[in-house]
């Protein structure tokens, strides 16, 4: 499919925050869609660039944020967490001058997505949550958040206090990883070219640590996590990744955990996507799954 791609900045509280969009023109095959527009919310570590593959399977326009502490929003003034994700996001539609969109959250970006859910429900026309969003795992008693993050996200989080000479070293760090090293493509090479900021031989993530650990905090309060998972449309679908972040089976979310949340939300709508992981979800094979679910979401009509 033919897409356009250009860059957006948007006023919020504390600066600018940057979207990408992606639109399908007149004259493409097959004509866009008159359809919601979808915003798409990334992960806790990763940038709009993520949604790339996603984007371009789908005829419906897509607009990106990078969240908070993130990419070329990574200067925002002021703390993250998800109600400050909640209002930017807010501000981003209010800037594209659209009422309402469809919502779809991976990862971290499920959490932002029912905390928007929640606080702008006339803004949200509907909610696919990407391995999510729902409750994780709980915790040891006793573990701090940065042993959390790391126990969740591993080298995702760890990269974000080393430096790399070049892009290529920075290349390389991911190529080994088991998650996305395989898969590596023109598409995951540009998302990871897109995070990386400074001058060589002193590159680094353009991820706030700050934001991070914020959005941790949020995403790790199971009881509000699962306040705002309660309060879903009933049809809501979450997709699950049966591979997890360095691509072990079993997922982010086991399913032991799953059948909890299905007997907990028996309203949503829970599928497993085989033969992917966490990221390879969005970025790699499982992104016509996500494409395909956000389009049949889509055609259902507005709730």
């Amino acid at each position: 499919m033919n897409r356009t791609y250009d860059a957006l900045d948007a006023p919020v509280s504390g600066g600018l925050l940057r979207a990408g969009r992606w639109t399908s023109s007149a004259t493409t095959s097959p004509p866009p869609s008159s359809g919601p527009l979808v915003l798409a919310l990334h992960g806790v570590t990763a940038n709009h660039l993520a949604w790339g593959r996603v984007a371009e399977l789908t005829s419906y326009d897509v607009v990106a944020p990078d969240l908070r502490g993130r990419g070329r929003s990574s200067s925002l003034q002021g703390p993250a967490g998800m109600a400050a994700h909640a209002a930017d996001l807010a501000a981003l539609l209010d800037h594209l001058e659209v009422e309402r969109a469809l919502v779809v959250g991976h990862s971290m970006g499920g959490f932002v997505a029912t905390a928007f859910h929640e606080a702008h429900p006339d803004r949200v026309s509907d909610v696919v949550l990407v391995d999510g969003g729902l409750p994780l795992p709980p915790m040891p008693e006793g573990m701090s958040t940065d042993d959390a993050i790391a126990a969740i996200i591993g080298p995702a989080a760890e990269r974000l206090s080393m430096t790399f000479a070049d892009a290529e070293a920075y290349f390389d760090f991911w190529k080994q990883h088991p998650a996305l090293g395989p898969w590596w493509s023109r598409e995951v090479e540009a998302y990871f070219a897109y995070d990386l900021v400074g001058q060589p031989p002193h590159c680094r993530s353009s991820v706030s640590l700050a934001a991070v650990r914020e959005d941790s905090a949020d995403l790790l309060d199971g009881s509000l996590v699962a306040d705002r998972a309660a309060a879903l449309p009933a049809g809501t679908v979450f997709l699950r990744a049966v591979n997890g972040m360095m691509d072990e089976p079993g997922g982010l979310y086991p399913s032991a955990l799953v059948e909890q949340h299905a007997a907990s939300y028996p309203g949503l709508d829970l599928r497993d996507v085989d033969g992917v992981n966490h990221y390879t979800l969005v970025m790699g094979s499982g992104a016509q799954a996500v494409a395909d679910t956000v389009a049949a979401v889509a055609t259902r009509g507005s709730r």
